[in-house]
C-alpha cells in the first residue's frame, strides 16, 4: 500500500486516541517507520496489515472496527491531502460517486504505478437501493468499503444503511453490499 494510507491510520489513531497510544501501537508492531512517511512511495502491504493488528491488540478494538472507521475516515483525509479534485470528479450525488468509484481508481492508478486497486461495480441501482460489488487481492478489507460508504453518505449528506450480502470471507467470489440511501431534507 501507497505511504499515503499508512500516514492516515497514524492521523486517525493519533486523532482518536492520542500520541501515546500511537508510540503503544508502534512498539506493538515492532514498526518504526520513518518520521515522515513518504505519500507516493509504496510500503508492504504487511506495514498496514502490522499496523492494524497491534492497533487492535493495544485499544481491544475488533480489527474489522477499526478498518471500518479508517474507512469513513479516508474520504475527507484524502480530499483535506490534496486529493480533494480528484474525489469532485467522481460525482455530484452520493449514488453518481458510487457508479464511478472505478474510475476514481483508474485516474488514481495513472500517478501511483505500483497501485493494486481493488475493483467496484453497481447493480440493481433505483432512487433508494444499490448493490456495490467490491472484489480484490488484499484480504479482510471489506469493513474498510464499510466505513468508505458511510464516510460518502456523510460527505453527501445522505443517511445510509449498509449490510454485506456476500461475503469472500464465507466463500463468495467478491464482497457484496445492499446499501439503502436517503438524501437529508
Amino acid at each position: 500500500m501507497y505511504g499515503l494510507v499508512n500516514r492516515a491510520v497514524e492521523q486517525l489513531l493519533r486523532t482518536k486516541f492520542g500520541d501515546a497510544r500511537w508510540a503503544a501501537i508502534l512498539a506493538r508492531a515492532k514498526l518504526t517507520l520513518p518520521p515522515v512517511v513518504v505519500g507516493m512511495q509504496a510500503y508492504p502491504d504487511a506495514v498496514t496489515y502490522r499496523l492494524v493488528a497491534a492497533a487492535s491488540d493495544e485499544l481491544e478494538m475488533p480489527a474489522a472496527e477499526l478498518f471500518e472507521a479508517f474507512g469513513e475516515y479516508w474520504m475527507p483525509y484524502t480530499a483535506q491531502h490534496g486529493y480533494g479534485d480528484l474525489l469532485a470528479l467522481g460525482g455530484s450525488t452520493f449514488i453518481d460517486f458510487l457508479q464511478n468509484l472505478d474510475g476514481l481508481n483508474a485516474h488514481v492508478a495513472a500517478s501511483f504505478p505500483e497501485l493494486r486497486p481493488p475493483t467496484f461495480w453497481c447493480t440493481d441501482v433505483t432512487d433508494r437501493t444499490v448493490r456495490l460489488h467490491y472484489s480484490s487481492e488484499r484480504e479482510g478489507l471489506a469493513p474498510m468499503v464499510v466505513g468508505i460508504v458511510r464516510g460518502l453518505g456523510t460527505m453527501f449528506a445522505t443517511d445510509v444503511t449498509i449490510e454485506q450480502a456476500a461475503s469472500r470471507a464465507e466463500g463468495a467470489n467478491h464482497d457484496e453490499f445492499q446499501i439503502t440511501y436517503t438524501l437529508h431534507t
